[in-house]
């Protein structure tokens, strides 16, 4: 029986191939809608604010958190704790606290893993052109700390067009006050 790791890893595949999503193309899109850095193919000589040994990281990390941000896994489809998240607040990294996200531009996008159609600002996350699989996709990573977060495809609604198909396990969810607020007034 195959792991849940290489199940998800399948439907992603599965779920991302044709997208069209080419970097060199969306790299001015992205830019100009949502902030961020893209980086080249073959660049590997990026560094991050926060560096840390694995060892480090494993410490500070749940296994499936680790698994997802330093060894670039994929959650299974549908299992994410943030995936049905409503509540107004923000995305950060799990591993930094990066900010990320907004739950603003937090979209169902029936992929089974939370969706955005934009990042918070310029920074929290870099887009990295990713050749594995024997696909052409864009991966996304925390800009400070470097851990995996998910992908970013060209698929995604309007105003943007983009989709970033991020792991829940990647993520934090920090509450709104006002919506803790108004939620204390209803109670």
């Amino acid at each position: 029986m195959k792991s849940p790791w290489t199940i998800a890893a399948a439907l992603l595949l599965l779920l991302s191939a044709g997208t069209g999503c080419e970097p060199e193309r969306r790299a001015a899109k992205a830019a100009s809608c949502a902030g961020g850095a893209w980086t080249a193919p073959g660049d590997d000589t990026m560094t991050y604010a926060i560096e840390k040994t694995d060892e480090e990281w494993k410490r500070e990390l749940t296994p499936e958190q680790y698994a997802v941000t330093r060894l670039k896994g994929t959650e299974p489809p549908w299992s994410g704790a943030l995936l049905h998240n409503k509540e107004d607040g923000t995305y950060r990294c799990v591993a930094c606290g990066e900010v990320l996200f907004s739950s603003k531009d937090k979209f169902d996008s029936g992929s089974g893993w939370p969706s955005f159609t934009r990042t918070a600002g310029t920074a929290g996350v870099r887009e990295i052109a990713d050749r594995s699989l024997g696909m052409r996709r864009t991966e996304v990573v925390c800009d400070r700390c470097g851990a995996h977060l998910g992908h970013v495809f060209d698929d995604g609604p309007a105003p943007t067009g983009l989709r970033y198909c991020i792991n829940s396990t990647a993520l934090s969810f920090e509450k709104a006050p006002e919506a803790t607020e108004r939620r204390r007034a209803n109670e």
